[in-house]
């Protein structure tokens, strides 16, 4: 017998039980965008590797280890998107979409990192994206704040997160304190770790991400970069606080929190959460204001941000409203050749009296035991039993699955009505 083939370790399927969950949180998604005024991108799962090794950088963990990255047919080097923002940002300079306009778009679908796969981090993983174009002040980096905590509110789980600020400052502003950085931690080189001495000359900010316990009073004692910000930075700073706590939402100013991508300045800002273990950040973002330009364009000014959908059902408490949403209204039972001849054609003329009908029809035959199972199973609030009998009486059988109520006979005429206050 041949061997079974099996899913690619930390690329999951999504069962069906699963997915309903999946379409409520995406549902819930589109509809802000919406009431924000965002419009929706698609972009290729594929790209080429240079787009990732320019925006990302070459010396990060993402492009050095975690990339799925290929050879074509035309010797071509690809690679499987690692996360979003960049791909969004060639597609909008491809399509001429930044030329003198603002832009607020989002975007959804699977990423994918060749890291050790644990619960909230795996190899296919799945983000909402949010991106804006050509907008250069405070306000824009309070509306992507404001607007996820708004998620938190619609899927009702505000407080299993908090959100953590901090500001990178501008490009030079950040290149002199990294030099203050690399100054403290040669000081203090024989503390560093294996990661950290290899990142002290390509990107020391990462150190103070380190997750290591041994590193950590060694980056509390670190210089902060809040405390090396440009005047223009520390104002827009200032400016952004003072919005959030004006519209009630509450943060933390936390000045180890640098992104792992090079490509971030200014406003940088996360979620996090207690309940996931050591995969506490549900939402990340922040503004990057270079990359266009890094990526061939003419300088933009852009924010973004990004969540992970794993992460999000995770902590979701799942509505009793949701299950009812998806509960069939019924199910057909056919009993007979007559009834199985007749049951596809009625059941089409009732979906199109009723388009909202969630209707189950018995496929593959059966007795009417074991149909009446199927019809149990299905979760539908009532079975309707179609035989010979009913046929001639041009009228169905009505049994009550959810409640308790006698079974009853009604005609064809009837069914639209019984469905419509059965639900």
């Amino acid at each position: 017998m041949a061997k079974t083939i099996q899913a690619i370790r930390g690329m999951n399927d999504i069962l069906p039980e699963q997915s309903q969950y999946w379409q409520y949180v995406e549902s819930v998604f589109r509809q802000l965008m919406q009431s924000y005024g965002y419009q929706e991108i698609r972009m290729p799962i594929v790209e080429n590797t240079a787009l990732f090794k320019r925006s990302i950088g070459e010396v990060t963990d993402i492009v050095e280890k975690e990339m799925y990255t290929f050879e074509d047919r035309n010797g071509d080097s690809l690679t499987l998107r690692p996360e979003g923002t960049a791909c969004c940002v060639r597609a909008a300079m491809q399509h001429g979409l930044l030329h003198n306009q603002i832009q607020r778009l989002w975007y959804t679908g699977p990423m994918f990192r060749h890291e050790r796969p644990q619960k909230g981090r795996y190899r296919q993983f799945h983000q909402f994206g949010v991106e804006t174009f050509g907008l250069a002040g405070p306000d824009i980096d309070a509306e992507l704040i404001l607007m996820s905590n708004r998620l938190w509110q619609r899927l009702g789980m505000s407080e299993n997160v908090v959100l953590e600020l901090n500001s990178l400052g501008s490009t030079e502003a950040r290149k002199q304190y990294r030099d203050v950085l690399v100054d403290y931690f040669e000081s203090h080189q024989s503390e560093l770790d294996e990661d950290s001495q290899r990142r002290l000359q390509t990107n020391p900010l990462r150190i103070l991400d380190s997750k290591n316990p041994e590193m950590q009073e060694l980056n509390e004692n670190a210089p902060k970069l809040i405390d090396h910000l440009d005047e223009e930075s520390k104002k827009e700073f200032d400016v952004l606080c003072k919005m959030l706590e004006e519209s009630g939402v509450q943060y933390k100013i936390n000045p180890r929190l640098v992104r792992g991508l090079d490509y971030y300045s200014k406003t940088v800002f996360e979620w996090v959460t207690d309940k996931l273990g050591a995969q506490g950040t549900v939402c990340a973002g922040g503004r990057f204001d270079g990359l266009v330009e890094q990526l061939g364009g003419k300088a933009t000014p852009a924010i973004g941000f990004a969540l992970g959908i794993e992460r999000l059902i995770e902590l979701l408490e799942i509505p009793a409203a949701l299950y009812e949403e998806n509960r069939l209204d019924a199910y057909l039972v056919l009993i007979g050749d007559k009834a199985v001849a007749a049951g596809m054609p009625l059941a089409e003329k009732w979906r199109n009296e009723f388009p909202g009908l969630k209707l189950q029809v018995n496929c593959g035959g059966g007795s009417i035991k074991s149909q009446m199972k199927k019809a149990d199973k299905s979760g539908a609030y009532i079975g309707l039993i179609l035989g010979e009998d009913e046929l001639e009486n041009n009228g169905l059988t009505v049994k009550f699955l959810r409640d308790k109520k006698e079974q009853k006979s009604i005609g064809f005429d009837e069914i639209i009505n019984l469905l419509k206050n059965n639900r």
